[in-house]
């Protein structure tokens, strides 16, 4: 007698419909594949997405549950230092931002608040860059105060920003691509929380990222698009004298209930054994 065929996993990082792949590949071809992905998810044995947003949401069409939310994590050793950090001495107040710039204009709105505040902080204000790609040729870019690092490897970038005191999370203000921004989480809010940073977030009230910014009170969050509000709240949040101080406890608790990687490993092996049984 042959033997029972097994079951698939699946995990849904992004869907396809988004960003301009409709305007790439055609709307027709987008949505009979964004179709597939749903019947495929639907009939999975076990599945799994990338933020709670987006589990809702494939709930809702497929009526099925995935087992987690499963994303990058944070090792042991991350949440040690996480255990073990303390509060800054810089002189400088230093913000990171690790990746590609994928909204540009937010990235250069922050840039302008900030460049009209900094002169009255108590503290000189420092921007720091990593990432494949150089942005020094931009016309938002102030070589005085903003440093590119280049695209380091994970283990050295994360030595590298727990040197910082903010990490710069920046997401798109409006909802012109919901099923992006609704429903996809960048990967850098987690890299922050492994380095011990509390974060600087932008973005659309019901973007993924802006809930679990919200949710967890790990640093700063607007959605404001005006520059004046903007830089008034900025102004308010990087006065602070310890950031660390402030936000460590929920930034420690976010990172345990949401991105514990060893917990997550744990549950999708338990549900590959469940799709690999007879």
């Amino acid at each position: 007698m042959a033997s029972a065929r097994p079951g698939i996993h699946v995990t849904v990082q992004d869907y396809v419909d988004v960003h301009d792949n409709p305007q790439r590949f055609g709307v027709k071809r987008c949505r009979r594949m964004a179709a597939l992905a749903d019947e495929l998810y639907a009939r999975a044995v076990t599945r799994d997405a990338t933020s709670h947003p987006m589990i809702a949401d494939l709930r809702a069409r497929t009526g099925k549950d995935a087992a987690q939310m499963l994303h990058a994590g944070l090792e042991p050793v991350d949440f040690n230092h996480v255990a073990r950090k303390a509060p800054g001495t810089s002189p400088a107040i230093r913000i990171a931002y690790a990746g590609t710039i994928l909204v540009e204009d937010v990235f250069a709105l922050f840039v302008s608040a900030v460049e009209s505040i900094r002169g009255g902080l108590a503290r000189p204000l420092e921007l720091h860059l990593f990432g494949a790609h150089t942005y020094a040729g931009r016309p938002w870019f102030r070589r005085d105060w903003m440093l590119e690092h280049g695209n380091l490897p994970e283990p050295e970038l994360l030595t590298r920003l727990r040197e910082y005191d903010w990490g710069l999370a920046p997401m798109a203000l409006t909802d012109s691509d919901p099923r992006y921004n609704r429903f996809s989480f960048p990967t850098k809010f987690i890299t922050y929380l492994a380095a011990g940073l509390p974060l600087i977030t932008l973005g659309h009230p019901e973007s993924a990222v802006m809930k679990l910014a919200t949710q967890y009170t790990v640093g700063f969050v607007s959605s404001s698009g005006e520059r004046e509000a903007l830089a008034a709240q900025l102004n308010t949040a990087l006065e602070t004298h310890s950031p660390w101080e402030r936000y460590a406890q929920e930034i420690k608790r976010c990172a345990r209930v949401e991105f514990d990687a060893e917990r997550m490993r744990r549950t999708l092996y338990a549900c590959f054994q469940k799709c690999a049984a007879p």
